[in-house]
């Protein structure tokens, strides 16, 4: 580690050589405790965290999950118990020849799911903490359909010791005619009362990988999150879907108490929340002689890692997810290349590439073929150790028993991290699947920025030339200290605070428009292609979501936006989240459907200090949605819930 020396008022502070005069300036207004941790937060990582044994059950670490272990199955091309229409779910609609933003199949199939949410002792990385989980498990259990089903999640909330009310958002569906389904409390619905539940249901609009989870307070990162696979068609071969690989920094402390701290007056919340570490699939170790002293919390090491396989000389999908709470991750497998061939729900032309950049909220699907020498060797006879009965087993050679990887998700160096590196293993098949990989790490250095790749790099499969946009908006990123010296964030000038009981989308539809401020509701009208310029002034990147929307990505940078400059208009590039830089700009466009959808910052910690809006578009036509009963009844048990006890909003309650 390179060091610089800075003086602050509390005396030395050594500054390693990836923290920009920005950052160095920056660390000098905070307290030394917190600076000395923050300098930290990169270091080398303990060479006793590579290694694939592990002391803790599954059980122990990820509940009833089997997510990151060998016995966890491939996925199949599409579900099959449901006609098939010329041999597809979807029949002859193809991924480069159909439009799906118009183009949906209606299969007349529905997929049904229960959850129950409930609070659970678990230990991802050994060290045991209060959690939030989905069916007992962390990460939650998978949601699985093909393109055009018809999704119902009943989801109980069983939270209680304290209780808790909660949302479950459906990230990346269009929710076209149901936007009060789309899960988002003070926006679209009320929360979901202690003791109640929820029906959601909604058409699996678009296809590929996506994600669930909670959207109330900072609530998920508490653990409600989990995998959803819409099964649609793809124009790339392959033979095994490995399914989603989850990758999310975890916090040792609870979410409400880090929510509490960072809205303590006084406090500037800059300085980051730091993450204790970082996982795939809901597992990695932790070096528990690091924890902090006086802490007695049980803390194991080598708890585990996830494990996978490969089938030699075939190609595998892996569904990239990232479901953390602010780290901007880069995935890659030692001396393997990837294919990238989706990003969020968009099929996109294939790329070649050894590191993959996921800001939080986004996913990245790649294929992977398993041609490396060492697994290629049929000399070898399959005498290792494996005794894994899920993903690849059977078919094709057999490797050399050291064919062993390691998957690697690094947090960027502007993710503030005490553990930054989360590690995986892949085994091709007759290999020892309890021995530590040996393999070498690409050599793409951190480019030392929470920025996406290059928006050049990937184009849509399915072209859509950039509409002309029928208004402009700018919208700018601030901090900011309230009456009661909060520093909270500010979204168009507004920090949001959500009112529960009054969503907004039931308010519109009522024919109510008068929103009260703080609800920071931005009314488009009749608009038929809105373009939105972000400025932000912050000196941190943020990961921004548009709900029910794919937008168009026209522009990202440092600085101030040009007013012209778009990159390949002829066919924009399209996600439901994309990272502006610190002090950058970036600027989207989005073709509105009728509702109201809520377009925030990603980073759980943000969007809790009001940096979230709502936007209503179409108010004519929300007028005239015929909104279910289910949505008011639940409304109205949540008032009742609320006569009778208090509601610890602290936050914006987003």
């Amino acid at each position: 580690m390179v060091q610089k020396d800075t003086r602050s008022a509390e005396g030395l502070v050594y500054i390693p050589s990836y923290l920009s005069h920005r950052h160095v300036v920056f660390l000098a207004l905070i307290p030394w405790d917190l600076a000395v941790l923050c300098i930290y937060l990169n270091s080398t990582v303990s060479n006793v965290l590579y290694t694939a044994n592990a002391t803790l059950s599954q059980q122990r670490t990820n509940g009833i999950a089997l997510w990151g272990t060998l016995l966890c199955p491939s996925l199949p091309f599409f579900l099959s118990n449901n006609p098939l229409p010329d041999g597809f779910p979807w029949g002859r609609r193809t991924d480069w020849g159909n439009n799906q933003y118009r183009d949906c199949p209606r299969t007349g199939v529905t997929r049904h799911y229960d959850f129950t949410i409930s609070r659970g002792y678990i230990a991802p990385d050994g060290y045991q903490r209060d959690v939030l989980l989905v069916n007992g498990q962390f990460p939650g259990p998978l949601i699985e359909a093909n393109w055009g089903d018809t999704i119902t999640v009943n989801v109980k909330n069983d939270i209680k010791d304290p209780e808790e009310g909660t949302s479950i958002h459906w990230h990346g569906f269009l929710q076209r005619d149901t936007s009060w389904e789309d899960g988002a409390p003070g926006v679209t619905q009320c929360p979901i009362p202690p003791k109640k539940s929820y029906r959601y249901e909604f058409v699996a609009d678009l296809y590929g990988t996506t994600w669930y989870h909670a959207h109330y307070s900072a609530q998920y990162t508490a653990g409600i999150v989990g995998p959803i696979v819409v099964h649609g068609p793809t124009s790339q071969k392959y033979d095994i879907d490995l399914g989603p690989i989850m990758l999310s920094d975890w916090y040792h402390k609870e979410y409400f108490s880090i929510v509490k701290a960072i809205l303590t007056p006084n406090v500037d919340p800059r300085p980051f929340v730091v993450s204790d570490n970082n996982l795939i699939n809901g597992k990695m170790h932790f070096d528990c002689s690091t924890v902090e002293p006086g802490d007695t919390t049980p803390c194991t090491p080598n708890a585990g890692i996830s494990k996978f396989r490969f089938q030699p000389g075939k190609t595998h999908r892996l569904r990239l997810i990232n479901s953390g709470a602010d780290g901007v991750q880069r995935f890659s497998i030692d001396e393997h290349t990837m294919t990238v061939i989706a990003e969020d729900l968009v099929p996109v032309k294939p790329y070649n590439t050894t590191v993959v950049t996921l800001g939080v909220g986004q996913r990245t699907d790649v294929l992977v073929k398993a041609d490396h020498p060492l697994g290629l060797d049929s000399g070898n006879k399959g005498k290792g150790k494996g005794k894994g009965k899920g993903i690849g087993k059977g078919k094709g050679k057999s490797g050399s028993p050291d064919a062993a990887f390691w998957i690697r998700s690094n947090l960027t160096s502007c993710s503030p991290a005490r553990q930054p590196n989360a590690v995986a293993a892949v085994y091709y098949d007759g290999a020892d699947t309890d021995a530590t990989p040996q393999s070498t790490a690409w050599d793409v250095p951190d480019p030392g920025m929470c920025a996406n790749d290059d928006l050049s790099t990937s184009e849509p499969l399915y072209k859509i030339p950039l509409p002309p946009p029928s208004f402009t908006h700018t919208m700018g990123i601030e901090l900011f200290q309230n009456a009661s010296n909060i520093t909270l964030w500010k979204f168009n000038g507004v920090s949001m605070r959500a009112h529960f009981n009054k969503p907004v989308l039931l308010e519109a539809n009522a024919g109510r428009l008068d929103f009260d401020e703080e609800w920071n509701v931005v009314n488009y009208g009749s608009n038929s292609s809105v373009r939105i310029v972000i400025d932000n002034q912050t000196p941190t990147a943020h990961p921004m979501h548009l709900h029910g929307h794919n937008m168009y990505i026209l522009h990202e940078g440092p600085g101030a936006w040009d007013g012209t400059s778009i990159v390949r208009p002829s066919n924009p590039t399209r996600r439901d989240v994309y990272q502006v830089r610190e002090f950058g700009h970036l600027v989207i466009q989005f073709d509105p459907q009728p509702g109201v959808w809520a377009w925030h910052c990603h980073i759980a910690w943000h969007a809790a200090g009001g940096f979230f809006a709502s936007l209503l578009v179409q108010p004519d036509s929300v007028r005239r949605f015929r909104i279910p009963k289910d949505v008011s009844d639940n409304c109205r048990a949540w008032d009742k819930y609320t006569r009778h006890n208090v509601v610890d909003q602290i936050d914006s309650g987003a």
